[in-house]
């Protein structure tokens, strides 16, 4: 008996302790407010993910992939996807605890005992219980696929992050000089046309049209103003920064000025590939797997666990030995219930692994389709400039030679500045359209740098997180 409290002691030794982590919000709101894309702790986890050192640090200017590191440190989006993970790997060690003894004891006094005689009865049994037909097999291999289709979740949002970085850099593309000289052009024609007006060169109606032309080059600008703000401002939210944190970065748009030939793009056998490692289908798929152990766990149900239970009694001077059996008798029911609810969310699985399967064979089809024809008007708006550019040089000369006036050679700019607008308005729905093929192969195809895979990320915000040495 002497022994039993220093047994509890050794047991609950071994036991984890709580520590509390309180959140502040007022702390992490001034943290967030504080956030910078050259911080030290961005290098050591972009250096970290890369395998190499970062120099120059900070990058100048910051391109695509320069602010898509900085995403990945800093979006809590990832976080959270990794936290998912870690607490899905944690669940493979619940799932292969064995179920503990259980043990009891009992004290008996009978007060009629006879003179000589001891009127005391002690006893101590275990209880063991002993799984059957496999269940904690069963429970690690569902625990297993689910940890698995966490992880390629995790692998899912670092793709996920990237897409939105592109897709805000894109967007945030600098129009706004290109408005504003179109602006000013528009505001040299109209005073040229009124002076001509007053000297009676210049009818009515070609007034009133160069001012309301005008007026709407002046509204173009002050939407393609509060445009770029919310540009930026997405920009900046897309990375998990400030919109303050970009004040003084020069940002590279360098990325996008390329696109990659349709011949390029990846032949049918590359797409079937594709989308077979995509990593939202194969967690489907491990989805599916895990709903198909959790069937066989029910299943196994069916099979009744034993406790097998050694008991030991002094009963009055005297030692007696037992050894008890018991299960669950399966009389009223054989799980039948549970098992229908397991077989229909293995149907679930199954339709829903189809269906992200068909939606991503559609959005590789589509994708590739759009991407074709975004190139050929990004072509003819190219063309279009060309022949703009050459249309206003040949003006400028004809003006400078007498031959044409000077309204002739400004109009002559204001058209190139809008056939500009209009090459870059078509680039940007082609990048637009490569962005979505490469969404739909979850790969980048455009004039990119090197980045980290989403292992190499996710690993790094593990150490970051101390979720692992």
């Amino acid at each position: 008996m002497k022994r039993l409290p220093i047994t509890l002691v050794l047991l609950l030794a071994g036991c984890a302790s709580f520590t509390p982590q309180p959140l502040d919000s007022g702390k992490q709101q001034a943290a967030l407010e504080s956030r910078r894309l050259d911080a030290p702790d961005v290098r050591q986890f972009a250096e970290r993910s890369l395998g190499h050192e970062i120099t120059p640090w900070p990058p100048q200017p910051w391109g695509l992939d320069a602010l898509t590191l900085v995403a990945f440190y800093y979006q809590p989006d990832l976080d959270r996807a990794q936290a998912q993970r870690v607490a899905a790997e944690a669940a493979t060690i619940t799932a292969g605890a064995r179920p503990n003894p259980t043990g009891g004891g009992s004290f008996q006094r009978n007060l009629d005992a006879p003179a000589g005689q001891s009127p005391w009865t002690n006893g101590f049994t275990l209880d063991i219980p002993v799984e059957t037909a496999g269940k904690r097999d069963i429970r690690i291999e569902q625990a297993q696929h689910l940890a698995q289709a966490a992880k390629l979740r995790a692998a899912e949002a670092v793709w996920q992050v990237r897409s939105r970085v592109r897709a805000s850099l894109l967007a945030a593309y600098p129009t706004k000089e290109l408005v504003r000289r179109q602006r000013d052009l528009q505001e040299e024609i109209a005073h040229m046309i009124e002076r001509r007006f007053v000297a009676g060169f210049a009818s009515q109606p070609e007034l009133t049209q160069a001012r309301l032309t005008l007026n709407r080059a002046t509204l173009a600008l002050r939407e393609n103003q509060k445009q770029g703000a919310e540009n930026r401002a997405r920009l900046a939210a897309a990375i998990g920064v400030p919109d303050a944190a970009l004040d003084g970065a020069e940002v590279s748009y360098q990325a996008f000025e390329q696109l990659p030939p349709v011949s390029n793009l990846p032949p049918t056998e590359a797409r079937r590939q594709a989308l077979v490692t995509r990593p939202d289908v194969l967690a489907t798929l491990a989805d599916y797997e895990a709903a198909q152990s959790a069937l066989q766990l029910e299943i196994a149900k069916q099979y009744p666990d034993i406790s097998i239970g050694p008991g030991y009694t002094w009963d009055a001077g005297q030692v007696k030995w037992s050894l008890g059996l018991s299960l669950v008798l399966p009389l009223l029911n054989r799980n039948e219930g549970p098992i229908a609810e397991a077989k229909a969310r293995r149907e679930e699985a199954a339709a829903a692994f189809l269906s992200v399967q068909a939606k991503a064979i559609a959005e590789v089809d589509e994708a590739l389709a759009g991407y074709g024809h975004a190139v050929e008007m990004f072509e003819t708006a190219d063309a279009l400039l060309q022949a703009q550019q050459k249309l206003e040089r040949s003006t400028a000369a004809a003006f400078q030679g007498g031959e044409a006036d000077r309204l002739s050679w400004v109009s002559a700019r204001f058209e190139t500045v809008a056939a500009e607008l209009a090459r870059i308005s078509a680039l940007s729905q082609a990048q637009t359209s490569l962005g979505r093929v490469e969404d739909a192969l979850r790969r980048p195809l455009g004039a990119q740098g090197t980045l980290p895979t989403a292992e190499q990320v996710l690993s790094s915000k593990s150490h970051r997180n101390g979720n692992q040495p």
